[in-house]
């Protein structure tokens, strides 16, 4: 069996009715897994991925799914779907987002389904310290990762974007508090802290890359969707490119461009020349 030189990481928000930014109607999503499970592609667990980075070798066609933040409309949609097709994904907590209370209804379920609101409506709601409303709850996380398809790590524990305002060692002293605050919510609810972190918002440098690794966590995943995961990569910047509210066959091919050994990255680098063309003089 041939094994992947690179694996392309997906990124997802939201799964829900209406779209709206960042976020796939269940029918894109459900044809995106329909083009997987059609191309006979192999969903990585995260210790799966991390084998692959460190040259052990996983299925030529892999890919990592991976959900940002932790949203509601990952149990009531998404969670359902993967579970249908038998896929994994991973996704990333901001832990003080989420609370206890009863588990609630999901897609499959005779009832109605609660209300998951579009991302700006989202943020608006927790900004008013109403994020049990849009967020998962611990029992609907525990449920999903007893399924073995759905995987729980840290993405801080506020989202908060401590670069933007005060001194360097104000926002690393902020940042190592964060992920204090975070292992502590994921040990005390899951009974465990895995080494894979997300960067909120997708920022990071060199100071936030030291803090992370002496907090525990190895596995760095960014928004760069510029770059190649390639066999014996730098675990420290994991590329990840976001997924769009688009047909299976869309996102196909953009799997197959961000794994191809020649075509990738020239793709890559002609989209950052693009980027650096926009960037303000």
């Amino acid at each position: 069996m041939r094994n992947a030189s690179v694996v392309p990481v997906l990124m997802y928000h939201h799964v829900r009715p209406g779209a709206g930014m960042i976020a796939a109607t269940p029918e894109h999503f459900e044809d995106q897994l329909k083009w997987l499970e059609k191309n006979r592609y192999t969903t990585l667990t995260t210790a799966q991925f991390a084998r692959h980075l460190r040259g052990e070798g996983v299925p030529r066609k892999s890919v990592l799914l991976t959900f940002d933040d932790g949203y509601l409309d990952n149990w009531v949609y998404a969670y359902p779907l993967l579970k249908e097709y038998g896929f994994k994904a991973a996704i990333f907590l901001v832990t003080s987002w989420i609370h206890s209370g009863p588990v609630r209804p999901c897609l499959g379920q005779e009832t109605d389904l609660p209300d998951t609101p579009e991302h700006r409506a989202c943020e608006a709601l927790i900004e008013q310290g109403r994020s049990d409303e849009v967020a998962l709850r611990w029992d609907e996380i525990r449920e999903m990762r007893a399924s073995g398809l759905v995987e729980f790590h840290s993405h801080t524990h506020t989202h908060t974007r401590w670069d933007l305002g005060g001194t360097a060692a104000e926002k690393n002293t902020r940042m190592t508090d964060e992920l204090a605050q975070s292992r502590a919510a994921l040990a005390t609810h899951l009974g465990e802290v895995s080494d894979h972190f997300c960067w909120p918002q997708g920022y990071f440098d060199a100071d936030y890359v030291n803090i992370a690794n002496e907090a525990g966590f190895r596995y760095l995943y960014t928004t760069d969707a510029f770059d190649q995961n390639r066999a014996g990569g730098d675990p420290a910047h994991i590329s990840r490119f976001a997924v769009r509210n688009t047909t299976g066959a869309s996102v196909g091919r953009r799997i197959v461009v961000a794994a191809h050994p020649v075509i990738g990255p020239v793709f890559n680098r002609w989209k950052r020349w693009k980027r650096s063309q926009r960037a303000p003089q």
